[in-house]
């Protein structure tokens, strides 16, 4: 039976809260269970072990990772990513550059690095469990960002140096390898990331993209990033994933 923390008895809740371990816990899982998102006393009490290096990943995932990207991996919130179907060479790279604190952007500051635990074998058990989740579908977007973010995503943009971004990322933003899906996206998601990428030196592993960001308007930033999110899971581009109305470009 789920009940969230305010309904644990207040004495049981005081001790909680006084034990070492729990105040070792990251900022991010403590901040998760007062909330009371989901997680009842008996959910509470195993979440205290999760630094235990026997706790499946899928345990984590389920009641860790869920907070912020659901349980099927398909975040509601574009603050968070959808994991859903996501490359997990990608994952694995990422989580163990949070736990490493390599990554510094102010969100993975600000939600990840409490992980320093999590074992090898844990990460590769996060990302295949979301790896395997299936991806999400495309959501229609305003269809002349869509047509524009589908030019630069196919062909780049030759007269500023920026490259198709399909070589790096499947032809459908399937991912490739290490490479990330971004088929699926949020868009609000992707431009945060591209604005991220012009920091040297927050996101060590996309030092690549750099220089791309940096050649790339904020608009041009909006259409690709329009386009992926309107892309669904299939491995080949969409031939019209634009909205019945054209409307008006979003500012």
């Amino acid at each position: 039976m789920k009940a969230s923390l305010s309904r644990c008895p207040s004495e049981h809740r005081a001790n909680l809260l006084e034990t070492p371990k729990f105040q070792a816990t990251s900022r991010w899982i403590l901040l998760a269970a007062l909330l009371g998102s989901g997680a009842g006393c008996h959910d509470m009490e195993h979440s205290r072990q999760i630094d235990n290096p026997a706790v499946a990943g899928r345990t984590i995932a389920l009641q860790i990772c869920s907070n912020c990207h659901s349980v099927d991996g398909v975040s509601v919130s574009p603050m968070f990513p959808t994991l859903a179907g996501q490359r997990k060479e990608y994952l694995v790279n990422q989580l163990s550059d949070f736990r490493a604190h390599l990554r510094s952007d102010p969100n993975a500051k600000r939600f990840m690095w409490g992980f320093t635990h999590l074992s090898d074998e844990q990460i590769e058990q996060l990302a295949m469990y979301f790896a395997s989740r299936p991806p999400p579908a495309g959501l229609p977007g305003d269809r002349l960002l869509v047509d524009d973010g589908r030019t630069i995503f196919i062909s780049g943009i030759p007269d500023k140096g920026v490259p198709a971004c399909s070589s790096c990322h499947g032809t459908g933003g399937e991912g490739m390898g290490e490479f990330p899906r971004l088929a699926g996206q949020h868009a609000d998601y992707i431009v945060k990331q591209l604005l991220v990428f012009r920091q040297a030196g927050q996101r060590p592993r996309g030092e690549s993209m750099k220089a791309i960001s940096d050649n790339m308007s904020e608009q041009e930033m909006r259409s690709v990033a329009a386009f992926l999110e309107a892309s669904s899971s299939q491995a080949g581009v969409p031939v019209d994933l634009g909205t019945a109305d054209p409307g008006s470009v979003r500012r």
